[in-house]
């Protein structure tokens, strides 16, 4: 007991107490969210603990919580500033750890002796000095204060790391952030002023060292080196304090999170509890607003994804900023962290939107307007019954291969549900899913071909289509033409193709329709293309922006397209083929019709 008071000093108390104070919410939030977890998830997580998904996940926790590989890819300045905070503070744990153990060997030290340690060696009698221990942890100060100096200056001019903006924040932030900056400067100062006094130091706090020694007397010193002391366990304690209910709470939420995706969970409608791991995971890094087309094209700033975790999460969610999104994912793409963004999104909606009435939707029960028969079904959606040209191109394409087809909606149908769950209204969508599926199962159909990415998408997320193979009419025909059912004539045509957002983005396909473009002509990519292409601005998931603001982003888009000098745009959305060829002064043609149109 006497040897763990050596390591008490008043000046400790406010470090002890705000590092206690933060483990202790930590560990209560960690604890509530996990037993809210539906059983089917813990189950998952008991399946996942002692597997190679648990080794990836920790290598994953070093690679990003620490090592911040993702925002190195984003931009390298930047990457450094949070590795270095990061990466550079937990090493200055570590070496620190071993410092003490190799000058006291194998004692209990309390967890202020280690962090105070330098205070505490010159009253402990330590005639001994290991330069390289002194050496190597002002190197890592030196880091972590070059990452310090990053974040000051990244306040003012962001651009230079790549970001036109970063982001607001609310009060803990400001408060965990202000003592942040003072951390590592005080620390700084406080060994300075202590080699001052007893000696010793590395290339950063011994040459800091010997010049106040120099130049200021021992008593004033001695007062100086006590209330550096004190500020630097005060500003640790203020941010401790602070940091389970800011931003900083990422810290200790991205952990769990890696490994609990790595342990098959995810956000879904009925995983309340697990959105909260995705919410507090959020640094407010600030990558994901310049992505934003609402910020970049049209000048709203207070609606982008940073701003809606935000407000989530401490329970001010308006809305204007839950529906001002076009779900694009062009943010989810670029986030560090991974996020689940759209998800997230459409769980609010859900929440603030939905009006549940069994009744509302009862008469869909046994509507039946299909025609013809096969095994192969075309469900065109919508909004491409509203493209006729699509629905004959594909009836021309089908008839070339002699496949015998059943279409579901060619003279009228129910809408597959997704515009409805992109507004929140879960329940009256859950009807037509209901209503679509029945009838897939009635005609036993065995492939199901849309036009359509946002059906594609709705049918295979949430149709639970066990049995029937789901293809978007890219893959479809991308297959045709490989097997030679379908062959076509090259003409010297020079196309560019838009990536619509809920294909690409949304369901992964990329390669399928670049590979039917190929086959017929040549494709000329614009700037921005694949996981990063632009928005069209015609997205069914915002009811807040106007047709005007929405033209205006599918001009500006257009403009891209245009630039690569081709002598068509091709998309393969007929929501993104309305948009386009409304705004652009380039032909204008859904990815099937310039199929149908060069068949031998």
């Amino acid at each position: 007991m006497e040897d763990m008071l050596i390591y008490f000093e008043p000046f400790t108390l406010p470090f002890v107490v705000g590092s206690l104070f933060m483990f202790a919410v930590i560990v209560t939030k960690w604890s509530f969210w996990l037993m809210r977890l539906p059983r089917v998830d813990r189950v998952k997580i008991r399946r996942g603990l002692f597997t190679r998904q648990t080794l990836l996940g920790a290598w994953e926790v070093v690679r990003e919580s620490l090592l911040h590989v993702r925002i190195f890819r984003t931009n390298p300045v930047l990457g450094y500033m949070h590795a270095s905070l990061a990466f550079g503070w937990f090493l200055l744990i570590v070496v620190g750890w071993i410092e003490t153990i190799v000058y006291l060997g194998l004692k209990p030290v309390p967890l202020q002796g280690h962090v105070f340690f330098k205070y505490f060696a010159p009253h402990l009698n330590l005639d001994a000095h290991y330069a390289v221990f002194e050496h190597l942890m002002d190197a890592l100060l030196l880091v972590v204060l070059i990452g310090v100096g990053l974040a000051l200056f990244k306040r003012v001019r962001s651009s230079v790391m790549g970001m036109r903006r970063t982001t607001k924040h609310v009060l803990f932030d400001r408060v965990a952030l202000s003592a942040l900056w003072f951390i590592f400067p005080a620390r700084l100062v406080a060994e300075s002023l202590t080699v001052a006094l007893y000696g010793g130091g590395g290339f950063l706090t011994g040459t800091l060292g010997t010049y106040l020694a120099k130049h200021l007397p021992y008593e004033i010193l001695d007062i100086l080196c006590m209330q550096s002391w004190w500020f630097y366990s005060a500003v640790l304690g203020l941010f401790f304090v602070a940091l389970p209910f800011s931003r900083y709470m990422h810290i200790f939420t991205e952990i769990p999170l890696i490994f609990l995706r790595r342990w098959s969970l995810s956000p879904t409608k009925e995983r309340k509890s697990y959105d909260n791991f995705e919410v507090e995971a959020c640094s407010r890094c600030g990558i994901c607003i310049d992505p934003c087309q609402l910020q970049a094209d049209l000048g709203i700033n207070d609606t982008q994804s940073v701003y809606y975790l935000r407000d989530r999460r401490y329970n001010m969610l308006s809305l204007k900023v839950a529906n001002n999104c076009l779900m694009c994912g062009r943010c989810e793409a670029a986030c560090p962290v991974g996020i689940n963004l759209n998800t997230l999104r459409l769980n609010s909606r859900a929440k603030r939107r939905n009006i549940p009435n069994e009744g509302r939707y009862r008469y869909l029960q046994g509507i039946d307007t299909s025609s013809g028969a096969g095994r192969v079904g075309y469900f065109a959606g919508c909004m491409t019954s509203l493209t006729p040209a699509v629905q004959r191109s594909m009836e021309r394409i089908f008839a070339a291969a002699g496949v015998d087809v059943w279409y579901a909606d060619r003279d009228g149908g129910v809408c597959c549900g997704r515009p409805l769950m992109l507004s929140g209204e879960t329940d009256a969508a859950r009807k037509m899913v209901e209503c679509n599926r029945a009838l897939f199962r009635k005609h036993e159909i065995e492939t199901l071909v849309t036009s359509c990415p946002i059906c594609l998408k709705v049918f295979r997320e949430e149709y639970n289509l066990e049995g029937i193979e789901v293809l978007h009419h890219t893959e479809y025909i991308a297959r045709l033409i490989a097997s030679g059912e379908v062959r076509l004539a090259r003409d010297s045509s020079i196309y560019t193709y838009h990536d619509p957002c809920e294909l690409g983005r949304g369901c992964g396909i990329y390669d399928a329709p670049r590979t039917v473009i190929g086959a017929v002509g040549t494709l000329a990519e614009p700037a921005h293309s694949g996981r990063n292409a632009l928005c069209c601005g015609g997205s069914l998931a915002n009811t807040v922006i106007n047709d005007g603001q929405q033209h205006r982003i599918a001009e500006r888009m257009t403009a891209e397209l245009e630039a690569t000098g081709c002598d068509t745009i091709v998309t393969a959305c007929p929501l993104c083929n309305k948009s386009i060829a409304r705004a652009s002064r380039r032909p204008t043609q859904d990815i099937s019709e310039i199929v149908a149109k060069n068949i031998l």
